[in-house]
């Protein structure tokens, strides 16, 4: 089975919502929700997962473990600023980003080992598994 992404938006348009933006002064307000995309790759000493995050700051994320459930999770306000003068405003607009994902840890997973780090806008998880679910490495019987 194949997980596909789409944007509903692209399959049934609405000439309403093209005729009656709801921004008068220019530019779109789109509230969707925005969830990062994944990457979750599983090799012989452990998982990986990739989270896609650009323009976040590594302070900006919350990772936590509850029973075998991972949540990352991200809530981030900006104050963009496109033109003021002096005590009056052209535009400005402020800028609220937050999402939440959380994934199911297997039994085989070391929880106290899990580690993660951020670069180049992609969060990327270690989760190493456990000492006594790693496959034994192929061992020579001499013929005596």
């Amino acid at each position: 089975m194949n997980i596909v992404k789409t944007n509903p938006k692209v399959f049934f348009p609405s000439i309403i919502e093209e005729l009656f933006k709801p921004d008068f002064f220019g530019g779109t307000q789109d509230f969707t929700t925005k969830v990062p995309a994944v990457n979750v790759k599983e090799t012989q000493v452990g998982f990986s997962i990739e989270l896609l995050v650009p323009g976040f700051k590594k302070e900006d994320f919350k990772i936590e473990i509850d029973n075998d459930l991972l949540t990352v999770s991200s809530e981030v306000t900006k104050d963009l600023e496109e033109k003021i003068e002096t005590d009056k405003y052209t535009r400005r607009e402020f800028s609220f980003s937050s999402f939440k994902r959380s994934f199911s840890l297997p039994e085989t997973v070391n929880k106290e080992a899990i580690n993660a780090t951020y670069v180049d806008g992609i969060l990327y998880l270690t989760l190493p598994k456990r000492e006594e679910t790693l496959p034994e490495p192929k061992r020579f019987i001499k013929i005596g």
